[in-house]
């Protein structure tokens, strides 16, 4: 059997998340097809299929007569997102708890060396990088493929955020502090602990971003930065 490569437009749409993410593609921007597809090097059939998934990921919308819309959180998406995403990886880090072997906390523990290492030295992005993969790992030791698809979906809504909730002073220090407190109920198997830590973890994070939000001039959505 063939190994057949991977369809273009699911590049394009890796692509897109990226340039999302990174607000290259703000929020409420309208997509020029035309231009996009230049910049990309390729035709607009695999763009305009890339953004089919992007719309059903809810991060694009298509508007009649206007073509196609990066999409925009509002306050209340952020209130209603959040609280979701502290149950499920709440749940994720109960199961890690449950189901971490020594090998596995050890492995663990050099990602949360690097983090506090990256918080005292106030590396933001190196320090959302390692934030991250901790985040996968556990996800990983919890073992469950559809809590997982839950959690990668919402985050990547949550790519539409135009702030960085670490951006607020003192907030790396608190949330280094916060990571380091769910670990320690994984290392001792504490289920209990490492969920309800969790969730505080997940929550304190959406408090910073509306202190951010209520602190930050206001911007038309289409030309706004990632704070």
């Amino acid at each position: 059997m063939r190994i057949v490569q991977q369809a273009l437009y699911l590049e394009v749409a890796e692509r897109l998340r990226a340039m999302i993410g990174e607000h290259a593609l703000p929020s409420g921007a309208w997509i020029d097809e035309v231009a996009l597809a230049g910049e990309l090097g390729i035709s607009r059939t695999p763009l305009r299929e890339a953004l089919k998934v992007l719309a059903a990921e809810g991060l694009v919308r298509l508007e009649p007569r206007r073509g196609c819309v990066v999409n925009e959180l509002s306050e209340q998406d952020l209130d209603e997102i959040f609280p979701l995403m502290a149950l499920l990886e709440g749940r994720c880090a109960y199961e890690a708890a449950r189901k971490a072997s020594a090998a596995d906390l050890d492995a663990l523990e050099g990602l949360h060396a690097e983090l506090a290492d990256h918080a005292c030295a106030g590396r933001i992005d190196a320090y959302y990088e390692t934030n991250y993969q901790i985040h996968e790992a556990i996800q990983r030791l919890a073992g469950n493929r559809w809590l997982s698809g839950l959690i990668s979906d919402l985050r990547k809504v949550l790519r539409l955020s135009r702030h960085k909730s670490l951006k607020l002073p003192g907030r790396i220090q608190e949330s280094c502090a916060e990571h380091l407190s769910v670990f320690s109920a994984l290392k001792a198997h504490d289920p209990e602990g490492a969920e309800a830590l969790m969730k505080t973890h997940l929550l304190r994070q959406r408090a910073a971003l509306k202190t951010l939000d209520a602190e930050a001039p206001h911007v038309p959505p289409a030309r706004a930065a990632q704070a």
